[in-house]
């Protein structure tokens, strides 16, 4: 059984971290504060999640964060799912992207018309993996707004973003097929261009996929009960071509953004300072993954995200209850509650 951290260790681990990250990349022989021109500043970043696990109509705005209030006539759409639309302002050019496409696709279509959000306006679009919470959405979304998509829009992919995948029933030996995107049907529609990416690549200006992200930390394990299948056997699902989405705010560091983290959200923070060669963590986003995680786990990535200190964490979609609370009572000053809706503006 692990041993379960206790709280002087946690708050020694958080202390320590930040550290631990400068020296690990020394040591590597690529200094974290680097200047890496090829990577582009940008001025202004707007994150709305078009849906998320959780609404709720009444919180009240925060200076990064503005809500969308529920009123007689409009209401949001909440699932176990994700879906983002991103707008980056570089060089006083504006550039917009589609990120994941939730799971129920009258729900998604919902919220992208209550919140105003003009999907023709997307230069590219793209998906973080292959679990259908994340992909279920598109087709109907793609069918829906044919007539504002413009053809040939590139569609940003990780390796295995196609693959059949499976879970285990937790406890038991019953294997479910949980689906896979179908690509001939997704480029039958003419309206998308596949890119398979692998390394950190630039998918709009200012708007970087993450590359295939390295697992490095000793505790941000593949879960066993998620599969795919080789031949008759099943094997774990290690998710080495998921992607998150960077980007580097220009005076401020970077925003990471994960979809589900399944490499661990500590190894996605990481990734990110070493490709960029930018120390600065200003924002950690998204689903970080440890929703049933051992307590040990949940522990260790809470110390080492507050060792990294960001200024602000906005733990959503997978990243779970437990997690959740322990992010809001160890770093209350950084911590946002997400809800769908909610448009994040950082410059």
């Amino acid at each position: 059984m692990s041993k379960k951290i206790t709280r002087r260790e946690f708050l020694k681990r958080s202390a320590t971290t930040g550290a631990a990250l400068m020296a690990l990349n020394l040591l590597n022989g690529e200094p974290i504060n680097k200047n890496v021109p090829n990577v582009s500043d940008v001025d202004k970043l707007t994150i709305t999640f078009i849906t998320d696990n959780y609404y709720d109509g009444l919180r009240v705005d925060l200076p990064v964060a503005k809500r969308f209030r529920t009123s007689y006539n409009a209401s949001l759409h909440a699932e176990h799912g994700l879906s983002l639309f991103i707008e980056t302002t570089v060089k006083g050019k504006s550039n917009s992207f589609l990120f994941d496409f939730g799971l129920d696709s009258k729900g998604i279509s919902n919220n992208i018309n209550a919140l105003g959000i003009d999907v023709g306006n997307a230069s590219g679009i793209g998906l973080s993996h292959g679990h259908f919470d994340h992909w279920k959405g598109l087709i109907d979304l793609l069918t829906s707004n044919k007539d504002k998509i413009r053809k040939g829009t590139p569609f940003y992919v990780g390796k295995g973003a196609f693959d059949q995948r499976y879970s285990r029933v937790a406890g038991t030996d019953k294997i479910l097929d949980i689906g896979f995107l179908n690509r001939s049907k997704l480029e039958s529609l003419n309206l998308v261009d596949v890119k398979e990416v692998s390394k950190m690549t630039e998918v709009i200006p200012g708007a970087y996929f993450s590359g295939d992200i390295a697992r490095v930390t000793d505790y941000e394990l593949p879960n066993p009960g998620l599969l795919l299948k080789n031949g008759d056997n099943y094997t774990v699902d290690a998710f080495s071509g998921e992607q998150a989405m960077i980007f580097n705010i220009k005076s401020k560091g970077l925003v990471i953004l994960s979809s589900c983290a399944h490499s661990g959200i500590v190894n996605t923070v990481k990734h990110a300072q070493k490709k960029t060669g930018v120390d600065k963590v200003y924002a950690v986003i998204g689903g970080f993954h440890l929703i049933n995680a051992k307590p040990e786990v949940i522990q260790k990535t809470v110390a080492d995200i507050k060792g990294i200190n960001p200024e602000i964490i906005v733990p959503a979609h997978c990243t779970g209850f437990e997690a959740i609370t322990l992010f809001a009572k160890e770093m209350p000053g950084q911590f946002i509650l997400n809800t769908a809706g909610t448009k994040y503006t950082f410059s």
